[in-house]
């Protein structure tokens, strides 16, 4: 296992969404500990899926960590990482993150995959078992703790209380996809509550499940990239957020989930690939910063 020492203190309480295209990666910071939720879309594909080469993130993670989270000696420790489901746009760059030789990670949240369980289309046509293995091999190899069941466990990071739903692997999905798996993380701190809602949808009922059990947030980074089949009207009134950030460009959120948000909900909308990541400080009253991936 990587142990790196001489340990800054940095002194906030941020969440950072960094711009990786239409993937998720978010670092939650408090005092000098940090987090990442996802890790961005990765640059590799099986030989027999050519159509899946798509932009990979892994360098824009690596150097925005090693740039914004380092240690004294240029080293970056996490707390935790969280794989929120097994698709490449969340977990594709984590075995890349695992494996730098510069960056320790304490400790992994990662549910179980099983293939079996998943809509055909996915088994045969993406690469969740691939990203999967690459992410959980990474973990074991470096001597990693991983806890792979943990719905609604709490835990902390720094000044930050988290708790985590949909933590328990759902069986028999193949009638909806991979996306009803997705981890919802709360982070609380101050007063404030940020709900991450990773690649949440509907076609379980999760949103109607979960939506009066955490009740109103702050701050919501919206579910699944602002496409359908996420952010159903009860969801978005019940947690009514007055910031909300989607992991994509304005112009791929779908009319109808963009005019709940900023017609219904009155949210204020940021949109990270277009703001170019965005940071808000939760001891200035959620005061955002943008054009944090440089």
């Amino acid at each position: 296992m990587k142990n790196h020492t001489d340990k800054i203190v940095f002194m906030g309480n941020f969440i950072h969404f960094l711009n990786t295209g239409a993937s998720d990666c978010i670092i939650i910071e408090s005092n000098g500990h940090f987090a990442m939720i996802d890790a961005g879309e990765d640059s590799d594909f099986p030989a027999d899926k050519p159509y899946l080469n798509y932009m990979g993130y892994e360098d824009t993670v690596c150097n925005y960590l090693l740039k914004n989270c380092c240690n004294t000696d240029g080293t970056v420790t996490l707390d935790f990482v969280l794989g929120t489901h097994a698709h490449s746009d969340h977990i594709g760059g984590f075995d890349t993150v695992i494996n730098h030789p510069l960056i320790t990670v304490k400790k992994a949240y990662l549910k179980p995959y099983n293939q079996k369980n998943v809509f055909i289309y996915e088994r045969l046509r993406w690469d969740n078992q691939e990203v999967y293995n690459q992410m959980k091999d990474a973990l074991i190899n470096n001597g990693v703790e991983i806890t792979e069941s943990f719905d609604e466990a709490c835990t902390t990071l720094g000044d930050f209380e988290i708790t985590f739903f949909n933590g328990n692997c759902k069986k028999h999905i193949f009638k909806y996809g991979e996306n009803i798996n997705s981890v919802v993380v709360l982070a609380e701190y101050n007063g404030r509550r940020a709900l991450l809602a990773g690649d949440l949808n509907n076609k379980a009922f999760d949103e109607y499940r979960l939506a009066n059990q955490i009740g109103n947030v702050d701050l919501l980074k919206v579910g699944h990239h602002g496409y359908p089949f996420s952010s159903s009207l009860h969801w978005l009134k019940t947690l009514a957020p007055k910031v909300s950030v989607v992991c994509n460009s304005e112009k791929r959120i779908y009319p109808h989930i963009k005019y709940k948000l900023t017609k219904i909900i009155k949210s204020t909308l940021f949109c990270t690939a277009d703001t170019n990541g965005v940071k808000f400080d939760f001891d200035k009253a959620l005061e955002p910063t943008i054009n944090i991936t440089k």
